[in-house]
C-alpha cells in the first residue's frame, strides 16, 4: 500500500527555483475528411453486389479513444440500415475493460458509441469460437461476430506501442487479437511481441479464410486526431492495404518536434490515449523494452494524473521517472494488472517515484538533472502523447523553437502556476 503522504527529508528540503515556461505551437499535416456520411456512403458501394437485406452484421469496434471513430462507425451503421441489415456493435478488444464482457460493453458505451448513440445494439461477451490453427497458433473468434452472417471490423490504423513490423496496430491486430477477445490476446502476447510482425499476417489470412468477413473499414488520422483517410478494404485486400495504411500513418503521426529535454511533463496517460498508456512513438520509452523506438532524449518524465476515459487502467507508468498521489490513488489495480499480464509486460506497471504534489514533482525531477538551472533546464509539458498542438516549453527551449519551421512561439513567459496544494494550473489557462 502506498501512503497517502510520503515524507522526504532532504537537506534544504523539496524546493528549488523553477523554470520560466512559455506556450508554443507545433504544426502537423491538417487533411481531413469533412463529412464522414457523404465519405462512408461512397466507400459502401464498394460492397453494393452484396444482397444485405435482413443480415445479421457484427460491426467489431475496439477500446481506443478514437476520436473519428464514433461518427465513422455510425455512418457504417447506418449504411448497413439503408440496405436492410440488421447490424449490432461487438466490442473487439482483446482483454481491455478489466477482461469483463461488461467491462467493454462500458467503454463502448462511455466513447459515445451505445446504441442510443449508434442505433445499433451492443451484444457483449468474452465467448470466443476458434476459427483456424496456425502452425501450433490457435486464431480466435467473438462468438457473436462468428454466427453472425457478415462482420465489420472498424480500427485505426497506426503504429503499435510495442514492436514494429509491416503491420501493427491496424486492420489484421483487430480480427486475432481485438476480435480473439481475452482468450486470443493471451496466446498472441505469450508469444512474445518480437514476433507480432510476422505471426500476424498469416493469422489475420486465417481468420478471413474461416469467418465471414465482409470488410474492415481502416481509419488513418492526422497529427490533430482528425480524419485522414478512411477506407473500407475487402478481405481479399485487408493485409496489402493494412501494410500501405501502416507507412501513412507513420508519416502523419504527432511527435515531439525537439529532440532533447531534460523533464518532460505528462499531465495525463491512459489506454484512450495510446495502447501504452503514453505512447513510446513519442517519448521513444516502452515497457517491452524494445529498443525498435526513436525519440527525444528526455532525462526525466513526470506524469501528473491518469485520464478520465482509462477508469484507473495506469498501463505505461512504469516507463516513467515520477508520479504523484492525484495519479497513484486513482489506479484500478486489477485493470492495470490484467492488461499487462495479458500483454507479457509486467513492467509497464512498476509504479514511479511517487511525490504528494505536482510542485513536489518538478522539485525531485530538477533535483535529479545535472546541474540543473531556472534558466538553462529544458522542460516541456504536454496534455498527454495524442494532443501536441500545443505544448509549453522553458526559457531554454525558446531559441530551439523559433528555429524550428513547424514550431511557434505564443505570448510570453509565466512562472510555473501551482496553487496553495501544489496542483499544477490547468494546461490552457
Amino acid at each position: 500500500m502506498i501512503p497517502n503522504t510520503i515524507d522526504i527529508p532532504l537537506p534544504g528540503g523539496l524546493k528549488t527555483p523553477l523554470p520560466r515556461m512559455r506556450r508554443a505551437t507545433q504544426r502537423f499535416t491538417a487533411d481531413e475528411i469533412t463529412d464522414v456520411d457523404a465519405h462512408v456512403a461512397a466507400e459502401f458501394k464498394k460492397f453494393a453486389d452484396v444482397d444485405l437485406k435482413g443480415k445479421s452484421i457484427a460491426v467489431a469496434v475496439g477500446s481506443r479513444g478514437i476520436r473519428s471513430q464514433p461518427p465513422v462507425v455510425k455512418a457504417v451503421v447506418n449504411e448497413l440500415k439503408k440496405a436492410g441489415a440488421e447490424p449490432f456493435l461487438v466490442p473487439g478488444m482483446g482483454s481491455h475493460g478489466g477482461g469483463t464482457a461488461e467491462g467493454q460493453q462500458k467503454i463502448l458505451e462511455g466513447y459515445g458509441m451505445g446504441e442510443a448513440d449508434t442505433g445499433a445494439p451492443i451484444r457483449s461477451s468474452m465467448e470466443v469460437v476458434q476459427v483456424a490453427d496456425v502452425d501450433g497458433m490457435p486464431v480466435y473468434c467473438d462468438k457473436n461476430a462468428y454466427e453472425a452472417d457478415y462482420i465489420i471490423a472498424v480500427n485505426r490504423v497506426k503504429p503499435h506501442t510495442s514492436f514494429r513490423g509491416p503491420v501493427e496496430s491496424g486492420l489484421c491486430k483487430m480480427l486475432v487479437i481485438g476480435l480473439g477477445k481475452h482468450t486470443g490476446a493471451v496466446e498472441f502476447h505469450r508469444r512474445g511481441m518480437a514476433v507480432f510482425g510476422t505471426i500476424l499476417p498469416p493469422t489475420a489470412e486465417a481468420f478471413i479464410a474461416n469467418t465471414k468477413l465482409l470488410c474492415a473499414v481502416a481509419i488513418v488520422e492526422n497529427g490533430y486526431e482528425k480524419l485522414h483517410t478512411c477506407e473500407m478494404v475487402p478481405p481479399e485486400k485487408l493485409i496489402e492495404r493494412d501494410t500501405a495504411l501502416q507507412a501513412l500513418s507513420k508519416t502523419l503521426i504527432p511527435r515531439l518536434h525537439l529532440s532533447s529535454m531534460d523533464i518532460l511533463i505528462v499531465d495525463a496517460i491512459g489506454k484512450d490515449i495510446s495502447g501504452g498508456g503514453m505512447d513510446p512513438n513519442v517519448t521513444g520509452r516502452n515497457a517491452s523494452n524494445s529498443k525498435d523506438f526513436e525519440g527525444p532524449d528526455i532525462h526525466r518524465i513526470i506524469i501528473r494524473d491518469l485520464t478520465p476515459g482509462t477508469e484507473g487502467n495506469a498501463t505505461g507508468m512504469g516507463v516513467a521517472d515520477l508520479t504523484t498521489q492525484t495519479m497513484v490513488q486513482k489506479i484500478n489495480w486489477s485493470k492495470t494488472y490484467v492488461n499487462l499480464a495479458t500483454a507479457g509486460s509486467p513492467g509497464g506497471a512498476m509504479v514511479p517515484m511517487v511525490m504528494n504534489t505536482d510542485k513536489e514533482a518538478m522539485f525531485m525531477a530538477m533535483r535529479s538533472c545535472p546541474m540543473a538551472t531556472p534558466e538553462g533546464v529544458r522542460v516541456i509539458r504536454i496534455e498527454n502523447t495524442l494532443d501536441l498542438g500545443e505544448i509549453w516549453v522553458s526559457e531554454a527551449m525558446a531559441a530551439d523553437v523559433e528555429a524550428h519551421p513547424a514550431m511557434a512561439l505564443e505570448g510570453g513567459l509565466f512562472d510555473m502556476p501551482f496553487d496553495a496544494d501544489g496542483r499544477m494550473g490547468d494546461f490552457h489557462e
